[in-house]
């Protein structure tokens, strides 16, 4: 079906890009060595004083199928076939050594798989989103995150709120950033834009989170017009354009 982070409500049918960030005194860094993958189904049937938790090994990746993303970054991805997984918790137990000749440590994740979210009624999806982001003002050389807001803009009932909030995880968000001209400027939009419809991979329930390296992208400072898009049911949804300021 679709290729989603942990976050991002996965289903039966899915394919799960499970992700380890490793840092040492704040800063990225590559471990010596992932020596192996395993996941865990808690399983409530197997719950007992010796297993409090129920956990069933699933399947063992090993180091041959670990990608290294970039500095302290590492991901594997896990196909959710209905003969091996199932709805239910989830954790993913990556064993690494940080350094050579050091003790294997284990780091622990949790994530769950849902069952499909289906929609059904008399009219097609038609509520709006809105979409916010923070901090709007950023100095020149910072590389960090932009927090995204994706709101449904529902009748005021918590519950179809939460429902659609649920729904629109699974839904990508791209970015778009264009430096702002005045008046007098000339827009010239191939030279103005900045990022143009970049994938936004981490989800959250109600947030996206976009690095924003400001020396990678060569940034000048200066006011930028900044969007958000997103696909949901048969609709694409683009936000008005906000600001960001870079500074030095």
């Amino acid at each position: 079906m679709a290729m989603k982070e942990r976050t991002q409500n996965p289903v039966i049918g899915d394919t799960v890009k499970l992700r380890l960030f490793v840092y040492n005194s704040n800063h990225r860094q590559d471990v010596h060595e992932v020596t192996q993958v395993e996941i865990y189904f808690l399983d409530p049937d197997l719950i007992s004083e010796s297993n409090p938790d129920g956990r069933r090994l699933i399947e063992t990746i090993p180091a041959s199928q670990v990608t290294h993303e970039g500095e302290g970054e590492y991901s594997v991805t896990v196909t959710l076939d209905d003969t091996v997984y199932t709805i239910g918790d989830y954790r993913d137990v990556w064993e690494a050594e940080f350094e050579e000749d050091q003790p294997v440590s284990h780091i622990e994740n949790r994530w769950c798989v849902l069952p499909d979210l289906w929609y059904a009624g008399p009219e097609p999806i038609l509520y709006d989103f809105s979409f916010g982001f923070r901090p709007n003002r950023i100095r020149y050389g910072s590389k960090q995150y932009l927090t995204i807001d994706v709101r449904p803009n529902v009748p005021t009932a918590p519950d179809l709120e939460r429902y659609y909030k649920q729904l629109a995880i699974a839904s990508p968000v791209k970015v778009y950033i264009e430096m702002h001209c005045g008046p007098c400027v000339p827009k010239e939009q191939d030279l103005r834009m900045i990022v143009n419809g970049d994938s936004v991979p981490m989800r959250t329930v109600g947030e996206a989170y976009y690095f924003l390296d400001t020396v990678a992208l060569d940034m000048d400072c200066a006011i930028y017009n900044i969007w958000f898009g997103m696909e949901f049911g048969d609709s694409t949804y683009l936000s008005e354009k906000l600001q960001l300021q870079i500074f030095n």
